[in-house]
């Protein structure tokens, strides 16, 4: 089994910056993939930004030259630094990890969330 917490969420404003953390214990030696999603209010699950264990990096295209992912060298942390946050970023980011997919739907272990709000 594997537990990820998250920190580092809160409230900003339009146009600031928040730095995520998350954390595995456990069973983290198979943990390929570690990424970030995010759920709004009423919308789907979604990938925000996820890495692997080789170094590959997928973003979501809302995200892109915003938000950047990072594991730090011992592979059981991964780092969302978040800037020129916008208002539709507002949602509840999750930590999650896999041995092998960062399809939102296929991922093995999930953290409780981190809510990040964005005012105007």
């Amino acid at each position: 089994q594997v537990q990820l917490v998250e920190s580092g969420g809160g409230l900003v404003q339009a146009g600031g910056s928040l730095r995520l953390s998350c954390s595995a214990a456990g069973r983290t030696f198979d943990l390929f993939v570690m990424g970030w999603y995010r759920q709004a209010p009423g919308k789907q699950r979604e990938l925000v930004a996820a890495a692997t264990r080789a170094g590959a990096i997928r973003y979501a295209e809302s995200v892109k030259g915003r938000f950047t992912i990072s594991r730090d060298s011992a592979k059981t942390s991964v780092y969302l630094q978040m800037k020129c946050l916008k208002p539709e970023d507002t949602a509840v980011y999750y930590c999650a990890a896999d041995r092998a997919t960062w399809d939102v739907n296929g991922m093995d272990y999930w953290g409780k969330g981190t809510l990040v709000t964005v005012s105007p």
